[in-house]
């Protein structure tokens, strides 16, 4: 009897579970909208890899920045900011004005700064 009644609430239950409907959300993205957020996530991976290197942490501390908050700082570019950066990067010698580079990325990191999206040259 008891199991009977389990065995009913359990099953209740599992109609309930069963017809509640869901609602999904999509939408069509259009191509350039697609290789636009690519290319931005390509950028993106670049910009990493050159803040990644061992000079480019010591430039940064020297100037006064820290490895995490130039990260965040270039995750939280516009797509039209790494653009300019990622273009910026491609006319540097490999491995030749690195400090270029760095003069560029903490201009970026000024403008940030002083427009009011991030906080974090008030430490220094």
């Amino acid at each position: 009897m008891i199991t009977a009644r389990i065995l009913m609430l359990f099953q209740a239950l599992i109609l309930v579970c069963a017809t509640t409907a869901t609602s999904t959300q999509a939408a069509v993205i259009s191509t350039p909208d697609y290789v636009s957020e690519t290319s931005r996530d390509g950028r993106l991976a670049q910009i990493n890899a050159v803040l990644a290197r061992d000079e480019v942490r010591q430039q940064l501390v020297a100037m006064g920045v820290s490895h995490e908050d130039a990260m965040a700082r270039v995750a939280a570019l516009s797509p039209a900011e790494l653009q300019q950066l990622g273009q910026r990067m491609e006319q540097l010698p490999a491995g030749g004005d690195i400090l270029g580079l760095i003069g560029a990325v903490f201009v970026v990191l000024l403008i940030l700064e002083l427009v009011g999206v991030t906080n974090i040259f008030t430490a220094v």
